[in-house]
């Protein structure tokens, strides 16, 4: 049986959900299933996910938006963002499949998947506890302090630095192979991990120190304009490590490939958000959650991603 597995690309999260999507599919459903891993990326506005991606006898989405495509067998989500196509709501509504899940309160598609597999097919995940309690965390922004999702000390935000930056189309699979039986402290000390995350922490600490120079915080938001530095990805707590006290971050920033706008509401802080940031990156053809979301553009469109970014910027300003 060849299952394709389709994830959400350099995502932790992602990643982690199709490990244990695997590893409960091998064990509860088909024994001599042959997997495969294919990364999923939010394109500029709302497109639709391409139909050559389902090549599999079995064809899997996890941590990642709908698809009304008939060859989808499996699906689970946790975003608010999930149904983006017309019809797609209605769609799943309709499934009698008892293969499709979603729920936009869960804080990780990877521990949702767990329980669902659990409680459903009588799966025991205890093996891959340590996977899906970092997913939880990550995912859900519920580290301790800023400072330490920003240390990257952990195994598990080392693993996720290197996945968040990744360019090469083989890493991602071979992480997911290797967490669905290794430790995340083997993964993360392996040339496979340690090799790229060495450049990637110089980086990174350079992108701290860009925040502290470009960054202004007026009206409870944190906000920066990476665009000329060619940064479209940083880690997203550095602005909560700098600013403490923030409301919200906001950022614009342009790569080779896309333009983007980030939002995220402070999780040190819940009750001082007003606004639902997927809704308001909806508009942009984006999405994410109510606490977190981006709308990425074209490369090309640096100016339309900025002028995106000043209409969110007032609103977000304003006490919502």
């Amino acid at each position: 049986m060849n299952v394709q597995v389709l994830f959400h690309d350099s995502c932790f999260d992602g990643a982690a959900s199709a490990a244990v999507f695997s590893r409960f599919y091998r064990e509860r459903i088909r024994p001599d299933a042959d997997f495969r891993y294919l990364g999923l990326a939010h394109k500029p506005g709302a497109e639709g996910i391409d139909a050559a991606v389902f090549t599999g006898e079995e064809n899997v989405i996890v941590d990642f938006r709908y698809s009304q495509d008939p060859r989808l067998t499996w699906w689970f989500d946790h975003h608010v963002s999930a149904f983006q196509q017309p019809g797609d709501e209605a769609h799943f509504r309709a499934d009698t499949s008892g293969r499709k899940f979603h729920d936009a309160h869960r804080k990780s598609c990877t521990k949702y998947l767990a329980d669902v597999a659990k409680e459903r097919f009588g799966w025991d995940a205890s093996p891959m506890a340590d996977l899906i309690h970092w997913a939880e965390i990550i995912d859900g922004a519920q580290f301790p302090t800023p400072q330490m999702a920003v240390a990257l000390e952990e195994p598990a935000l080392r693993i996720m630095t290197v996945l968040e930056a990744n360019k090469d189309p083989a890493l991602i699979p071979e992480v997911i192979r290797r967490m669905q039986t290794e430790s995340l402290a083997d993964i993360a000390a392996s040339p496979l991990i340690a090799t790229p995350l060495a450049p990637l922490l110089e980086r990174h600490r350079g992108h701290i120190d860009l925040v502290r120079a470009k960054a202004r915080y007026e009206r409870g938001v944190v906000f920066f304009d990476l665009v000329d530095e060619g940064v479209d990805s940083l880690n997203k707590f550095i602005a909560y490590a700098l600013y403490p006290n923030a409301r919200y971050t906001l950022w614009v920033g342009k790569g080779a490939s896309r333009a983007k706008v980030s939002l995220g509401s402070n999780p040190w802080k819940p009750e001082l958000r007003k606004h639902d940031l997927a809704a308001i990156a909806g508009r942009y053809g984006g999405g994410g959650h109510p606490v977190v979301a981006a709308a990425s553009f074209k490369a090309d469109q640096a100016d339309k991603a900025r002028a995106a970014y000043a209409e969110i910027l007032a609103e977000l300003s304003t006490a919502g």
